[in-house]
Order: structure tokens, then C-alpha cells, then sequence
């Protein structure tokens, strides 16, 4: 019943979110302009770069383990009004502002395609005690509406796997921690699911998430896809919270 709703009042005129304007989308188009410019990125974390200078950051540039992502595509920074919005989206109930959110981020694929065509699309999971408090996983919920965007432009898009990967345990709150202790608190979160590890193996996949900060939850998550044998593991989320 909600997403035949949400399809048939997808295009009426509403209040801008951001501004108050109105008619407008739920995001109007100037609000998009000033605050979802596209901006360069580091290609394995999608921190921001000057216009100018190296395509990765100074963190990727001297890190020295091998990454198990092998790049990140964010499509706005974690910061006003994106912040505010996906707090709406993640925490009030308001699964309905996936199409809004997932137009960002395929813009944000369709600027930066992969080197070659995925096999399958894998949202991160939540642990089971957090899906059945929130109702919806909204990394699922982004998978979705990126499915539509590419249908709507007769773009071909690989198969979503909703359960590909199972959340094993939570882990205590990451917000304050330095990247390498939120690595050690996800270490063994993340495994693929028994039933399909044929489906993963030699699978060039992309990971979908909300937000990334240090990049400590789609590492682990890519670590558990490669180790069920998945050829290489990408990612494409909506906000990268900037370094501080």
C-alpha cells in the first residue's frame, strides 16, 4: 500500500523541505543545486579533495593493509541539510524519502560508472533486534529506489540481494572512536548468507549504505563478501561524513 502511494503522489507539488518553497519536490531543484553540488572525491573513500591534486586523499595515499573496498562513491557530504533529512528518513519512520535520496545517488553512479558492470547489488544489513524496532532497513529501501531510477531511464541494473549479507552482532556506539576501533568492535559483524555464496562467488558487487564516516563499517562488510568469494567489492553511498 505505501509504495503504490508513494508512486502515485510522487510527482504532485509539495513544500520544499529545505526552504519552504513551494510547489516544489520534497527537495527543490535550487536547494539541490546549492547543497549537492557535485564536488571532487577521493576514489577509494570519497572524502572531499580540492579541485586540484591527487585523485585519493592523504589517508588512502599512506595506508598501507590492503582495502577490501576497492572504492567508495558518496553523493553529498554528511552535513546540513542532508544530515537532517536522513535522520528523518532513518529515525522517524519516513521510509519514503528513498526516491529523493537515491536520485542523488545515482547521479552520483551515472557520474562515475564502474570500470566494468556489476553483478549484483547488496544493501548493509541491520541486526535483527534494530530491523524489528525500525520496520525497514534503509540501505534496502535505498536499493529500491535506485532500482526505479534505473528503471525510469531504461538503464540496466544488476540483481539485489536483500539478505546477502547477515549483520551477526551490534556493535556499541561507533560515533566518538577513531577509525581503527571501529574496525576492531566490527571485526567478525558481517557474514554472507549460506544460501548465497554461490551467487557472490567471483561476483563484482556493489555495497549500499547511507552514510560513511571512517569507512570502518563497509570494509568489514566488503571483508565478509570476499572472503564468501566475491571477485571485488565496490560501494555507492548517499552522505560521506567530511574529515574532520
Amino acid at each position: 500500500m505505501f509504495n503504490t502511494w508513494t508512486r502515485l503522489t510522487r510527482h504532485l507539488p509539495a513544500t520544499c523541505q529545505v526552504c519552504g518553497g513551494w510547489p516544489a519536490q520534497a527537495v527543490c531543484t535550487a536547494c539541490e543545486q546549492r547543497f549537492a553540488a557535485p564536488t571532487p572525491r577521493c576514489g577509494a573513500c570519497a572524502a572531499p579533495l580540492a579541485a586540484t591534486g591527487p585523485a585519493l586523499c592523504g589517508a588512502c595515499q599512506t595506508r598501507t593493509a590492503p582495502a577490501a573496498l576497492q572504492r567508495c562513491v558518496a553523493a553529498v557530504d554528511y552535513s546540513y541539510p542532508w544530515d537532517t533529512l536522513i535522520a528523518r528518513f532513518k529515525f522517524r519512520n519516513e521510509p519514503g524519502w528513498a526516491g529523493t535520496l537515491a536520485a542523488l545517488m545515482w547521479r552520483a553512479h551515472q557520474a562515475q560508472p564502474p570500470s566494468s558492470p556489476y553483478d549484483l547489488v547488496v544493501p548493509v544489513p541491520l541486526t535483527p533486534p534494530r530491523l524489528a524496532s525500525r520496520g525497514y532497513n534503509q540501505a534496502w529501501e535505498l536499493v529500491k529506489a535506485l532500482r526505479r531510477q534505473a528503471a525510469a531511464t531504461a538503464t540496466p541494473m544488476p540483481p539485489a540481494l536483500a539478505d546477502a549479507l547477515l549483520r551477526i552482532g551490534e556493535a556499541p556506539d561507533q560515533h566518538s572512536l577513531p577509525r581503527e576501533q571501529r574496525l576492531h568492535n566490527l571485526r567478525g559483524a558481517f557474514a554472507a548468507h549460506p544460501l548465497h555464496r554461490q551467487r557472490l562467488a567471483r561476483a563484482h558487487v556493489l555495497l549500499v549504505d547511507d552514510v560513511t564516516t571512517t569507512g570502518a563499517t563497509l570494509q568489514t562488510a566488503a571483508q565478509a563478501l570476499l572472503q564468501a568469494g566475491a571477485h571485488r567489492v565496490e560501494a555507492l553511498v548517499l552522505a560521506r561524513t567530511p574529515p574532520h
